[in-house]
């Protein structure tokens, strides 16, 4: 399986800087079985789900990750300082961080980064082009210092059209994201605003709410010709016996267990047995699915437009079918949808 089954050609045009508003707005391309589709909006779910069917929810909340800070260096020439820009990656332990650094060259082990007063971060290791970071609190008062002074962690190719800005704060979250620790949205829950979670509700579709703090690790690409070999990175979730009876319960009668997102995808399937029983989880997960995968407790997933060549692609090719894909993406991009993080969805039932 090589990796240049999972390219495709996209305009630059449609890739979606902003989201559209309200949120229920956006497009959603409708797949459900081995062949067609159909062109709806994600507003109109209430009406292609049935009543007894289960959302799975990832309630992560995104920080803002990315940071800019001084470094100063004594030299015989005097007091140097040097712009450090931060995007924090992974949490470890003691208030510490993995980040990408630019430009790490400027940095060594013991110097301390300054991004406000009383906020900053002493360099404690500089390894594979990451450095890891003590910061001078932790806590509510990290997340404080992170609110007021860092930047939404914008993908890549979004920060490569233009910067961050306030309105990020609001768009790149969910309305259920409850629990810190993403450096990344799971961007299908952008979707939703209150007014649709009550209407699906009274629609008689259920929701069970996850954690999975998704890493900047989501963005890195596949850099293996041979993509069975691809590892992924480590991210942190949980699922609560509260969570894990709902799915259960669904499947038992007879309802339809649907990811929202990825994210949430992968941290059932982690959870589940080879028989599709879905389990209590805390811990990490590597979890990588690509064709040949067998679902177990996943009947489908609500999902944006993924990058060519990325393991998101490989996963839904898993789910429906690689030559299914590509045509729903030819179709999608015939139609002009949006892609990637801001952009429309699709509702994938195999």
């Amino acid at each position: 399986m090589k990796l240049e089954d999972f390219d495709f050609d996209l305009p630059e045009g449609l890739i979606a800087t902003r989201p559209v508003r309200p949120r229920p707005a956006a497009r959603l391309l409708v797949a459900q079985g081995p062949e067609g589709w159909s062109d709806a909006h994600v507003r109109d779910l209430p009406g292609l789900l049935r009543p007894g069917d289960l959302l799975v929810l990832n309630d992560t909340r995104v920080i803002p990750a990315r940071l800019s800070g001084l470094r100063a260096r004594q030299t015989p020439q005097g007091e140097v300082h040097a712009r450090i820009e931060v995007t924090l990656m992974e949490p470890g332990t003691d208030g510490e961080w993995q980040a990408l650094v630019k430009p790490l060259r400027k940095l060594r082990p013991g110097e301390e980064i300054v991004f406000a007063p009383g906020f900053s971060a002493e360099v404690r290791e500089i390894a594979e082009g990451r450095a890891r970071l003590a910061f001078s609190v932790g806590g509510a008062a990290f997340e404080t210092a992170l609110a007021e002074v860092g930047a939404m962690p914008l993908p890549p190719y979004i920060a490569a059209l233009r910067a961050p800005d306030a309105a990020d704060h609001e768009d790149y979250q969910s309305v259920f994201a409850r629990r810190p620790g993403a450096v990344a949205a799971p961007t299908a829950s952008l979707h939703f605003d209150d007014a649709l979670m009550a209407e699906l509700s009274a629609r008689g579709v259920g929701f069970a709410r996850v954690t999975l703090h998704v890493g900047a690790g989501t963005f890195l690409p596949v850099k293996v010709e041979d993509v069975t070999t691809h590892r992924m990175h480590a991210e942190w979730g949980e699922i609560t016996p509260e969570a894990a009876a709902a799915i259960n319960a669904t499947r038992a009668a007879g309802g339809r267990v649907i990811a929202v997102g990825t994210t949430a995808l992968r941290l059932v399937e982690s959870a589940a047995t080879p028989e599709g029983e879905v389990r209590p989880f805390a811990g990490t997960t590597e979890i990588f699915i690509y064709p040949g995968y067998r679902f177990r407790a996943i009947d489908g997933l609500m999902t944006n437009f993924h990058l060519p060549r990325s393991t998101l692609l490989m996963l839904v090719s898993a789910l429906m079918g690689r030559e299914r894909i590509h045509a729903l993406y030819q179709h999608a991009i015939g139609q002009g949808y949006r892609f990637f993080s801001y952009g429309d969805a699709s509702l994938l039932i195999p």
